[in-house]
């Protein structure tokens, strides 16, 4: 409960800055990336539409553990803000190698549906099949070295007919 009252707080502050102003960093622990880290800066790109719930995870550690099911290092859920830009700073324990997912929950249902979109570091290209067989690119494809705070950009994939891939950013 507290994660989702973190997020909504900073959607709050979000729309109370005037405009023009520095966008509001996203997450329980925007402060993370305002000081010298060690942190990601997540910067989530091109969303289907203004709606639902974003979760963000990040991992560390067994490059070939990025991804399993329970294996990450910290996740932040927040409801996706209705305009601007997205930005989550996603603190880590230290510099060095870590990677980031993102889900878009469009519906805001908790499940996986259809209509769901999902992210990596690095943006590695996934095919319709990598989706739904749960394959997972090759970690040297999603791995951010992290010193100090780093931005990581993350474009958001949704299926689109018999592909996935990234879609315009909605103006809803």
């Amino acid at each position: 409960m507290s994660k989702l009252l973190a997020g909504m707080a900073g959607l709050m502050l979000a729309a109370a800055m005037p405009v023009g102003a520095r966008a509001a960093v996203l997450g329980p622990d925007p402060a993370a990336c305002q000081g010298d880290g060690p942190a990601m800066l997540v910067r989530i790109e091109g969303l289907k539409k203004r709606a639902g719930m974003l979760r963000v995870q990040s991992y560390g550690g067994d490059p070939r553990r990025y991804f399993d099911k329970g294996s990450y290092l910290r996740r932040i859920e927040f409801p996706v803000p209705a305009s601007g830009p997205v930005d989550v700073c996603v603190p880590v324990p230290g510099n060095g190698t870590y990677a980031v997912s993102v889900r878009h929950d469009v519906d805001a249902s908790g499940k996986t549906g259809m209509s769901d979109g999902g992210g990596m570091s690095g943006n590695p290209q996934m095919s319709l099949f990598d989706v739904l067989f749960k394959r997972k690119p090759e970690p040297g494809k999603v791995q951010v070295n992290v010193n100090g705070v780093t931005r990581v950009p993350v474009v958001m994939n949704y299926i689109q007919g018999g592909a996935f891939g990234p879609i315009a950013m909605a103006s809803r």
